[in-house]
């Protein structure tokens, strides 16, 4: 049996997304111990974990690298990559939205600056709505932005909503759920399709359970 290639990122959502398929028989002991590997491999149950930043899972499936990886759907639509979305694993569960200062009033006669680690998100949202934006690309702090003149709004995920009211922001709109996925590189999905639709009748099944 060849083995099965999954990239997965070091933290809670990897971790959570292991335990899933450690329940479907895909333990791999080198995951659970101490190490610096990046990849873990199990003998005994043909699998390979690669650990990656879980923003570079996308691309390693799209390119074949792996079979098959763990992501939230946040990182899947930014990415904007080919690969199959073959089910939500039911954790990780938060939203996009757009935020600003309570007193914001959004005047859309002219673009709405909007500050945000997911541009490409936010672009799709606000088209869809017949809005126009300057997008300002920020890799971390984006409720910072607001506060100081940077944009008007900013899009980021919101989970408690916590950060964004210890920064005196609102919530303006919601815009897209998210939680985490599995997905599958398109070659790997027919090769080793018994194998991989054994996980997702698996996961069906102890998801189901957990809920």
């Amino acid at each position: 049996m060849d083995y099965l290639n999954i990239a997965i990122a070091k933290g809670r959502l990897g971790d959570k997304g292991y335990e899933l398929l450690k329940k479907l028989g895909l333990e791999c002991k080198e995951f659970e111990e101490e190490s610096r590997k990046l990849i873990l491999t199990s003998e005994e149950n043909k699998v390979r974990y690669v650990l990656v930043k879980a923003v570079d899972v996308p691309i390693y499936v799209e390119r074949g690298a792996v079979d098959l990886g763990i992501v939230g759907k946040d990182t899947i639509m930014e990415e904007e990559r080919n690969f199959y979305e073959i089910a939500d694993l039911n954790f990780g569960k938060c939203k996009f939205a757009v935020a600003s200062l309570k007193d914001y009033k959004m005047n859309t006669s002219k673009p709405i600056i909007v500050a945000t680690k997911y541009p490409n998100v936010a672009k799709k949202y606000f088209a869809s709505t017949g809005r126009q934006i300057d997008v300002i690309k920020l890799n971390g702090s984006v409720e910072l932005a607001p506060l100081i003149g940077l944009s008007d709004v900013i899009v980021d995920i919101v989970e408690t909503g916590r950060t964004l009211k210890d920064n005196g922001l609102v919530i303006l709109e919601d815009m897209y759920p998210v939680s985490a996925r599995l997905i599958a590189n398109k070659v790997s999905f027919k090769l080793k399709n018994e194998r991989i639709k054994k996980i997702i009748d698996g996961l069906k099944q102890v998801i189901g359970e957990e809920i």
